[in-house]
């Protein structure tokens, strides 16, 4: 079985189980290559639902996770997203494949990390949708907002405040907030400069690291 059909094999499981039903997220999964986003000793459980190693004791995230993120991000293809903790840059290029006039900016703290991400997306061909940024995404990117969308690929102990004040009106940040170990997923829409927050179920996500973050 060639990867292509290991891929469509295991989105529709994701969908036939309920994990994802938009139909952007569904043909962008199945668009992008995860196999290009680890390493070569893993590539034949790239379409295993499960996070696999990236090093630096990250993690790519579980297929079914990945799904549910972005298409809690409700992206309509014309958003610019700010990404915290761009890994392997599989999630990025998810993004990417979905938005045909936005861009994601995305944040990762690991200089290997960041360098091995760009070349994964260049290997996609994302490169042109993602800018990648090294630094402390739990201060977000100023330099960018506002944005549309934010997703936080990290578990962290509250909404960071930055990251709050650079989200647009009617915005949509979707973020593990918890422990370090295990979380509950909240999706927040900002409105009247608040965030409404909606609690989506539990989770588990490597800690997030940064000033906002935890130490």
């Amino acid at each position: 079985m060639n990867f292509e059909t290991k891929r469509n094999k295991l989105i529709d499981k994701l969908k036939k189980n309920g994990y994802i039903s938009n139909k952007k997220v569904i043909k962008a999964m199945k668009k992008v290559p995860r196999h290009l986003f680890v390493s070569k000793d893993l590539k034949n459980e790239s379409y295993v639902d499960k996070p696999l190693p990236i090093g630096k004791n990250q993690t790519i995230s579980a297929p079914h996770m990945v799904g549910i993120l972005v298409q809690e991000l409700n992206l309509t293809g014309e958003e610019k997203v700010l990404e915290i903790g761009s890994g392997s840059g599989y999630n990025a290029s998810v993004i990417a494949e979905i938005l045909h006039k936005g861009k994601v900016i995305t944040i990762e703290r690991h200089h290997k990390l960041a360098d091995k991400a760009k070349e994964n997306i260049k290997k996609s061909g994302y490169t042109e949708k993602i800018k990648i940024i090294v630094g402390d995404g739990s201060q977000g990117y100023k330099e960018e907002a506002p944005y549309d969308r934010i997703l936080l690929t990290a578990g962290a102990p509250e909404i960071p405040q930055p990251l709050k004040e650079q989200l647009k009106e009617n915005g949509i940040i979707v973020a593990p907030v918890g422990g370090r170990r295990s979380q509950t997923l909240i999706v927040g829409k900002k409105i009247n400069g608040k965030i409404k927050e909606e609690k989506k179920g539990g989770c588990a996500f490597v800690p997030l690291k940064g000033k906002y973050g935890f130490s």
